[in-house]
């Protein structure tokens, strides 16, 4: 009886199994909660890169085109440039862009000074002279509209910008730059030369 409780205490196999037990548990619940954590990780990764790729489109959505040439016009006869005139549409058909008009017909130097302007789009102008952060302009609609302000899917608008009032006049061979910038989406760039002669009417490029 004694002889066997001896060899039964120095019998170690159960203890090695029960050993090897908790060892295999451990790597599983620690490679479980890795795997959680790297599963959680890659969830929010592609929920922001989701939202990223949504707030692209809506910017897109939101944005126009230039459609033909930028035209400047000699009203005046004195050999500069007095307006810019150029065509936008809506892009994608996207949401509608507000384009309410500046309500100072006259600024100083094409600096507007109107304290109740409800324009919410703002063209800045630039040359190597002069900047102008929100220039006067006005819009006309082209073709098939609904007669508001809003440049809609399917619509065009025509833009005049007024540029008699710099301090600097837009003489032959000039480059200028112009900025729309929406309430909303994304903003267009326009650059443009003059031509080496101005004439009434000048195909800039």
């Amino acid at each position: 009886m004694v002889t066997a409780m001896l060899q039964l205490k120095r019998d170690q196999r159960g203890i090695t199994g029960l050993e090897t037990a908790i060892i295999m548990i451990a790597f599983v619940v620690v490679a479980s909660v890795f795997a959680y954590t790297v599963l959680s990780a890659g969830i929010f990764s592609s929920e922001k890169g989701k939202q990223a790729v949504y707030a692209g489109v809506e910017s897109a959505r939101s944005s126009m085109e230039l459609v033909g040439p930028a035209v400047g016009k000699d009203t005046d006869d004195d050999n500069d440039i007095d307006q810019i005139v150029f065509i936008l549409a809506n892009t994608l058909g996207g949401e509608a862009i507000n384009f309410n008009t500046t309500t100072d017909s006259a600024p100083a130097n094409g600096v507007l000074s109107d304290e109740t302007a409800t324009h919410s789009t703002v063209i800045s102008y630039i040359d190597k002279f002069q900047e102008v952060t929100d220039i006067a302009w006005t819009q006309t609609a082209v073709g098939k509209n609904d007669a508001d302000n809003l440049l809609e899917a399917n619509e065009k608008f025509e833009i005049t910008v007024d540029i008699s009032h710099l301090t600097t006049k837009l003489d032959a061979d000039d480059t200028f730059v112009m900025e729309i910038k929406p309430d909303g989406g994304a903003s267009i760039v326009i650059e443009r030369t003059t031509p080496p002669t101005i004439d009434k009417i000048n195909d800039m490029l």
